[in-house]
């Protein structure tokens, strides 16, 4: 029950996207398009970047999904950026925003978590400072170019942006990524 509102909640929130840049929707034409109160609005978010935040880890599980059935970084951005495409309208007004709870850090935060436990688990020990330096590095840098396409900066096919991005990786990292087959 309480998913499906949210989920109506950000199905009202892309609706006002059509319109409106993210920082003029207010929380009243969130739910005023969802045809709920502004109370079941605030049961549910803080605000509507907490709503921003919600969905959008809502789509990056499924995007990490869609990733986890890539065999290499390559395949898994592919299908990461296939799925964003889809949801393109959402991505791009969110991306455009530079308001509190920041998507692109977010996005940065949930990214470097993903391919830490990936590494982790796979090698079934801590990354090193070193690395996770050169993680972090290689992240900000894809959520930037990531952002950047989706704002239409960057015109790339999934693949060719993909391709741009593997190929980018730092030796050491890529050769980590090799050993636990994440390449």
């Amino acid at each position: 029950m309480n998913n499906d509102i949210k989920y109506r909640l950000a199905n009202a929130m892309k609706k006002c996207m059509y319109s409106s840049p993210v920082e003029k929707i207010t929380v009243k034409e969130i739910s005023d398009a969802c045809g709920v109160t502004r109370q079941t609005f605030y049961r549910n978010f803080k605000d509507k970047y907490d709503l921003i935040n919600w969905y959008f880890d809502k789509i990056l599980v499924e995007s990490f999904r869609q990733m986890g059935e890539g065999h290499t970084v390559y395949e898994s951005l592919v299908n990461k950026f296939e799925y964003i495409q889809m949801e393109q309208l959402f991505f791009k007004a969110a991306f455009k925003n530079d308001d509190q709870n920041n998507l692109r850090e977010h996005d940065f935060e949930l990214i470097r978590q993903f391919y830490i436990d990936q590494i982790e688990n796979k090698s079934h020990r801590k990354i090193s400072d070193k690395l996770l330096f050169q993680l972090e590095m290689y992240c900000q840098g894809s959520v930037f170019m990531t952002t950047q396409w989706v704002l239409g900066y960057k015109n790339f096919t999934p693949q060719e942006l993909a391709r741009l991005l593997s190929d980018s990786m730092p030796a050491e990292l890529a050769e980590t990524f090799r050993k636990v087959n994440l390449i």
